[in-house]
């Protein structure tokens, strides 16, 4: 395949004598030398996301010479990322991660321009930002944004060079259909319910898969610009940590496919939609940790319903509170009687929301779910109760 970079731009392109000693062991690869890592010099990469998967693949791109790096990025580091996101140190916690990415990045190779995008990206300024990049690497942690990924990336023929992670279970390709291949849609048409796909946060992630992935990653970034090796266009690997097995899934391009089908209807940027009844006359009743506390002060006559997993109840436990997994409360909604009521609590909201809306739809008139969840609890009733 041919590299991503123009002859126009690697003729222009030099290297300090310093340079030359930190890329030897790349200029000594027939496949790389001096011309293969002008192109890496001279080549522009755009990461979206710097956390579990960004953070090695920007490490491993830095540390490759690409010439720039840009980072999206709008969070601020905790405590709970530290197990897998490498970029970032304990010192770093409460600082937003775009700085102590730019700070560790230019440790690791100051030849490198890092260039911060502290932002969410969006159907508004995604265009913008992605403009002066040559690919983009997915690293993304939610529905929304994947998908606003792909299509940035089609709409601007950029290669999307995705991975994600859960658990114990890992997967990369690369989305290319101005290259012969498919896209994200292409395998995935619509995003799931909310709720019905748990986040990392919520199931969890063995910490060091996504240095796994996201290596891999980086590779698949470096081969498409130099223009070397066989990338993961039409193909996707996925990985499982347990078994230490890798498998390769073919894929194809959909015809039908929204945005780069024979006749799409995607044709500019967006935010994906969820399909989901939140009007006014569905809306979902809800309390603060503050009025729960004062419930559970002045009387006890509620059921204080925990839809986690098991697992985080051994991390975290309201007192007083019954357990029935969001993914099993259809079938277990026998252990409820519809006249009681019922106060529903998560990690964060968003599944306590949802298993109001399954009680709602089985005619539970008495239920209500806390904003904010146990890790609300934690930072503003019971420091004690720990937040993860």
């Amino acid at each position: 395949m041919e590299s991503l970079i123009p002859r126009s731009r690697t003729d222009e392109t030099e290297f300090s004598t310093v340079e030359m000693q930190r890329y030897a062991r790349h200029l000594t690869i027939p496949d790389v030398g001096v011309e293969g890592q002008k192109k890496l010099k001279a080549s522009k990469v755009l990461c979206i996301g710097v956390g579990g998967l960004g953070s090695p693949v920007t490490m491993y791109l830095a540390a490759a010479g690409i010439g720039e790096i840009g980072l999206v990025e709008f969070d601020k580091v905790e405590f709970s990322n530290l197990q897998r996101q490498i970029v970032h140190g304990t010192s770093d916690v409460g600082k937003p991660k775009i700085e102590s990415a730019v700070a560790r990045l230019a440790e690791i190779n100051p030849e490198v321009t890092v260039t911060p995008h502290r932002t969410r990206l969006t159907s508004e300024n995604a265009l913008e930002i992605a403009e002066r990049y040559d690919l983009i690497v997915d690293g993304t942690d939610n529905f929304e944004t994947r998908y606003l990924s792909n299509d940035l990336a089609v709409l601007t023929k950029k290669p999307n060079v995705y991975g994600s992670i859960f658990r114990f279970e890992g997967q990369v390709s690369v989305f290319a259909p101005h290259l012969g291949g498919p896209c994200y849609r292409c395998l995935f048409p619509t995003p799931p319910e909310p709720g019905q796909v748990p986040s990392c946060a919520e199931g969890g992630v063995l910490g060091v898969l996504p240095g796994i992935i996201g290596s891999l990653q980086a590779n698949e970034a470096i081969k498409l610009i130099l223009g070397i090796g066989e990338p993961l266009i039409g193909r996707l690997v996925h990985f499982d940590a347990l078994a230490f097995r890798f498998r390769e899934i073919k894929l194809r391009k959909d015809n039908e496919c929204a945005v780069c089908g024979e006749n799409p209807t995607i044709t500019e940027l967006k935010e994906i939609e969820f399909a989901c009844d939140m009007s006014e006359e569905n809306e979902l009743r809800e309390i603060d940790v503050h009025q729960l506390k004062e419930r559970m002060e002045r009387d006890n006559q509620f059921v204080l319903l925990d839809v986690r997993e098991p697992a985080e109840v051994e991390v975290a436990k309201l007192p007083g509170s019954i357990l029935i997994p969001l993914g099993e409360l259809p079938d277990r909604l026998g252990e409820l009687h519809p006249r009681d009521e019922i106060i529903i609590h998560c990690k964060a909201g968003g599944r306590s929301a949802q298993a109001l809306q399954i009680l709602n739809e089985a005619n539970f008139t008495d239920a209500c779910h806390v904003q904010g969840g146990i890790n609300a609890w934690s930072q503003e009733i019971d420091e004690s109760v720990p937040l993860y």
